[in-house]
C-alpha cells in the first residue's frame, strides 16, 4: 500500500487515513508528517493526589507543558474508562514551532478495526507566556466506556515515559529499600530493571550464562542463537539490528542484536537500550565487544510454545537468507502467530522534513512525483522524482543502476538512487528513495512505484545488489530484464571466502572469470579449479556458479548495459555529497547541490556537442556521418574504433547466398581475432566480441568488414538514437509501449520546458537580450498557431 503524489498519479486521503509512526497526514492536497506518539498510561491511584486526580478537563484549564496536559488527560481517561493517544499537532507558520496539540480517545479514526471514529478529545494551545491552555474539548464518546477507575493496560509511547510525582518519590528512596519492595512484591517502577541470571521460561530448565564483553563465537549465527536463548530466559525478544561494514572491502565487520522494543518505529516499542554487539576478529571468529543489559520496560517469561517458534524463526532466517538479514518481525499473541509491522530504518524526523521539501518542489514543478509506502498505518519507504528525472527516463531508461551502496558502511539514512546513462555517457538521476528495510516487500513496492512513476518504461538491464530480496523483487516487477550484480558485493564476498586461499588460487580464479572467451572454456576451467582446491562443498561458490549469467563478463557481453564497465564499481551520482552518512540538517541542501552539479555537467556536454566539432582523422564517409549524428563523447569512442580497424586484417572464410563470414585478426597477433557474420539482405552484422550488443557502438572488427565491402555509410539500425546529439528530443516510450496520450503530452511538456530553460538565463542577461527573446517567442508562437 502506498500514497502517491504527482502530476498524473495522485491519491486523495484525509488526515484520518494514515496514522504514521513518523507522520500524520493533515489535508488532502499535501502531506505533512509529524511525530505521532502513543501515551503510556500509569495507574498509581493509591499514591496520587486525590484532588488533582478527580479534576475534569474544561476550556481554560492551564498546564506548564504539553506533556503535563497529556498526563492529566491520561489520568482522567483512566477514571472515566477509556484510553488516549496523541493526535494531530499544529505548527507556527512563522518559526515552525509546535503551537497546539490534540489528545484523542484511542478509538478516534477508523484505521484499525477496533476504532469507531470516537470524537472525544482535548486540544491544548501554547500561550505567549509558554503555558499550555485547553482551548477545545469534546467529552462525549460514541462507544461503551470501561469500568470507572479500571487500570487499563498501558499503551506504549514513542517518546520516553512521563514519570508521575508518585513514581519520582519512589525512585528517590534508597536503592536497597526499593529492591526490598520489589522482592516483596511491592511497586515495580517501569524504569530500568536489572537482572543477573535467569532460567528458561521459569520451567526449571537449564539456565543460560549471561553475556559478557569478550565472549567468543565461531560465527555470527552462533552469537545470534545464543542471544536469543539468553533473551528467552530473561523475558524479552530479540531483533537483528544494525550491521557495520569495512570501508576497505565492504565485508561485514560487526553486528548488533537488540531488544525487540528498541526504537520507536512501532507503537509496541519504547526505545529500549539493551543490545549485544559482536565484532569479527582477524581469525574469523566473533567476539562480544559492546553490551548493554538494562531494559526500560517490564520483562516477561516466555512460554514453551514461544521458545519453539523462536528456534523455528532462527532456522528460517539461516535457510532462506543464507545468514543474518532483515525479516518481518513475528510475535505470538494468545497462541497465534501474528505478523508485526516491518522494521523501519528511517528516522521518524526524516518524514516531516522530506514532506515539506516535496510540497515546495511540487509547487515549482508540476511533473514532481512522490509516493510513500504505508504498512499498518505507518509510513515506511519513500520514493520521489522530479519532472526532469521522469523525462530523462523516457530517453535513457533502458539501462538503470539501482545504487543502494549506503549499505557498504554504517549509515544514518538508507538513501538509494535510480541512475541511468545519458547520451554523453554521464550518470543521470532517474529517482531517489529512502528504504525502510531490506525485505522483498519493501523492494517490490519501490520498484513498482518507480515503474509507475516512469510511465511503465521497462528497462532492458538493471545493475543492483545480489540480495535474494532484490533478486525476487526485480524478477516480479521487471520480468525479462537482465539483472547484473553489483561488483562491490562480489568483491566483498570474494575477500571473505578466499581469506585462507593461496595467491595461486586467486590468480587462477581471476583468469577463469575475467579471461574466458567461451562458455565451454569457462565451465571447464571452473570445474578444474573447484576440483584442484577441494571447493565442491563451498556454498557461496556453488551459488555464484548457478548465477554466473548475472556477473561473469562472458555472459554479460551480449546484454545492453550502455557500456557501463563490467570490472569496475559504479560510482555514486552524488559522490560524497550525499550518502548514507549525510545528516538530516544537511541532506536537502546537499542533495539539491549535487543534483544541480550533475545537471550542469550535462548542460556543458550538450553545449559542446552542438557547438564544437571533433577533428576528422580519416577521409572515411562513415566518420563524417557519425560526427554529424553522435554526441561528442560517443563520436570519440567510434573514432577510436575506426582508427583501430586499420591495424586489423579481414579474411572471408565462408559465403552462401547473402550470408558471408569473416575472420578479423590484428596484424602480428594471431590470438586477437574475432568472427564477423554479414547478411546482404537487411545489412545486418554481428561480431563475436559483442561490443555493439553491450555498448551500442560498432566495433573495429565490423568496421573492417564494412571497409572491405566498400560501405560508405553505417546502416541506420547501428546508430542508436540514445547516443545521438538530439536524443533528448525523442520520446522512447511511444505509442507502441502503451503510454497514454496524457503522459505523452507530459513528456513533451517536460522536453519543451527543459529546452526553454537553457535559453531563459541567456535571455535574462540584459534588457536587450530580454527583448530579443520575447521577439523570437512571438515569431515562434505565430508559426505554432
Amino acid at each position: 500500500m502506498g500514497i502517491d503524489s504527482g502530476s498524473s498519479h495522485f491519491t486523495d486521503f484525509k488526515s484520518s487515513d494514515i496514522n504514521a509512526n513518523s507522520g500524520e497526514c493533515v489535508n488532502a492536497m499535501f502531506v505533512k508528517a509529524y511525530p505521532v506518539g502513543m501515551v503510556h498510561m500509569l495507574n498509581n491511584g493509591n499514591v496520587e493526589d486525590e484532588g488533582e486526580s478527580r479534576m475534569e478537563p474544561y476550556v481554560g484549564l492551564e498546564f506548564d507543558s504539553a506533556d503535563e496536559a497529556r498526563e492529566f488527560y491520561g489520568q482522567y481517561a483512566i477514571r472515566v474508562g477509556f484510553k488516549i493517544r496523541t493526535g494531530q499537532l499544529y505548527r507556527s507558520r512563522t518559526d515552525g514551532s509546535v503551537s497546539s496539540r490534540r489528545f484523542v480517545c484511542s478509538k478516534e479514526g477508523f484505521q484499525l478495526n477496533s476504532r469507531t471514529g470516537c470524537p472525544a478529545f482535548i486540544r491544548v494551545q501554547r500561550r505567549d507566556s509558554g503555558k499550555w491552555l485547553i482551548d477545545q474539548i469534546q467529552k462525549d464518546h460514541n462507544h461503551e466506556l470501561g469500568p470507572v477507575g479500571e487500570s487499563h493496560s498501558p499503551i506504549l509511547q514513542q517518546t520516553p515515559p512521563v514519570v508521575t510525582k508518585s513514581l519520582v518519590e519512589v525512585l528517590r528512596r534508597p536503592k536497597v529499600k526499593l529492591l526490598e519492595e520489589i522482592d516483596n512484591g511491592g511497586l515495580i517502577p517501569s524504569g530500568i530493571i536489572n537482572f543477573k541470571r535467569h532460567k528458561r521460561g521459569g520451567d526449571g530448565g537449564q539456565s543460560i550464562a549471561e553475556p559478557y564483553t569478550g565472549l567468543e563465537f565461531n560465527s555470527a549465527n552462533e552469537a545470534y542463537g545464543y542471544y536469543q536463548a539468553y533473551a528467552e530466559g530473561a523475558g524479552f525478544r530479540v531483533r537483528i539490528g544494525q550491521l557495520f561494514r569495512s570501508k576497505n572491502d565492504g565485508s561485514i565487520t560487526s553486528r548488533r542484536f537488540v531488544c525487540s522494543k528498541e526504537g520507536f518505529q512501532h507503537p509496541s516499542r519504547v526505545g529500549c537500550g539493551a543490545y549485544m554487539r559482536i565484532k569479527r576478529k582477524d581469525s574469523g571468529t566473533w567476539i562480544v565487544d559492546r553490551l548493554h543489559k538494562d531494559h526500560n520496560h517490564d520483562l516477561e517469561v516466555h512460554t514453551v510454545y514461544q521458545r519453539k517458534f523462536s528456534t523455528a524463526s532462527k532456522k528460517l532466517l539461516e535457510e532462506e537468507a543464507g545468514g543474518l538479514a532483515s525479516m518481518d518481525l513475528v510475535e505470538v499473541n494468545n497462541g497465534k502467530l501474528v505478523k508485526r509491522s516491518q522494521e523501519n530504518k528511517i528516522g521518524a524526523e526524516w518524514y516531516s522534513v522530506l514532506f515539506q521539501y516535496f510540497q515546495t518542489r511540487q509547487a515549482e514543478d508540476t511533473g514532481f512525483f512522490y509516493s510513500v509506502e504505508v504498512d499498518n498505518g505507518s509510513c515506511m519507504s519513500i520514493f520521489w522524482a522530479d519532472g526532469r528525472s521522469r523525462f530523462s527516463c523516457s530517453q535513457f531508461g533502458d539501462v538503470i543502476v539501482f545504487d543502494a551502496s549506503y549499505r557498504k558502511n554504517n549509515y544514518v539514512v538508507p538513501f538509494a538512487t535510480f541512475v541511468g546513462v545519458n547520451h554523453h555517457k554521464q550518470p543521470v538521476l532517474l529517482g531517489s528513495a529512502l528504504i525502510a528495510n531490506e525485505s522483498k516487500e519493501s523492494f517490490t513496492w519501490l520498484f513498482q512505484t518507480w515503474f509507475r512513476a516512469m510511465s511503465r518504461c521497462h528497462p532492458k538491464s538493471i545493475i543492483a545488489d545480489q540480495d535474494m530480496a532484490i533478486q525476487q523483487a526485480i524478477a516480479k516487477v521487471f520480468p525479462g530484464t537482465h539483472h547484473r550484480f553489483s561488483l562491490w558485493q562480489i568483491r566483498a564476498k570474494e575477500r571473505e571466502n578466499f581469506r585462507s586461499m593461496p595467491n595461486e588460487f586467486r590468480y587462477e580464479y581471476e583468469k577463469c572469470v575475467y579471461q574466458s572467451q567461451t562458455t565451454v572454456e569457462f565451465n571447464t576451467t571452473w570445474n578444474l579449479l573447484i576440483t584442484k582446491y577441494c571447493l565442491r562443498e563451498n556454498i557461496w561458490l556453488k551459488h555464484m556458479y548457478e548465477k554466473r549469467e548475472s556477473w561473469v563478463p562472458l555472459y554479460l557481453r551480449g546484454k545492453f548495459f550502455a557500456g557501463i564497465p563490467i570490472g569496475e564499481s559504479v560510482e555514486s551520482l552524488f559522490g560524497t555529497q550525499v550518502n548514507g552518512q549525510t545528516p538530516l540538517r544537511e541532506f536537502i541542501s546537499r542533495y539539491e547541490q549535487g543534483l544541480e552539479q550533475s545537471r550542469e555537467e550535462e548542460r556543458k556536454e550538450d553545449f559542446n556537442s552542438f557547438n564544437l566539432q571533433a577533428y576528422l582523422q580519416t577521409k572515411e564517409p562513415v566518420e563524417e556521418q557519425c560526427r554529424r549524428l553522435y554526441t561528442f563523447t560517443i563520436f570519440k569512442i567510434f573514432q577510436d574504433e575506426l582508427l583501430q580497424s586499420y591495424s586489423y586484417i579481414g579474411i572471408k572464410t565462408y559465403e552462401e547466398g547473402a550470408i558471408s563470414r569473416y575472420v578479423v585478426r590484428r596484424s602480428g597477433n594471431e590470438n586477437d581475432k574475432h568472427a564477423v557474420t554479414f547478411s546482404a539482405v537487411n545489412l545486418s552484422v554481428n561480431c563475436s566480441c559483442q561490443m555493439f550488443e553491450f555498448i551500442g557502438v560498432l566495433c573495429r572488427h565490423v568496421l573492417k568488414v564494412f571497409k572491405l565491402l566498400d560501405m560508405r555509410e553505417l546502416p541506420p539500425q547501428y546508430i542508436l538514437y540514445r547516443w545521438m546529439r538530439n536524443a533528448e528530443y525523442r520520446i522512447l516510450c511511444g505509442a507502441d509501449s502503451g503510454i497514454s496520450s496524457q503522459e505523452l503530452k507530459a513528456f513533451m511538456v517536460w522536453s519543451l520546458r527543459e529546452t526553454a530553460c537553457k535559453y531563459v538565463e541567456c535571455g535574462a542577461a540584459s534588457v536587450e537580450k530580454y527583448k530579443l527573446a520575447h521577439e523570437i517567442m512571438r515569431e515562434g508562437g505565430k508559426r505554432l498557431c
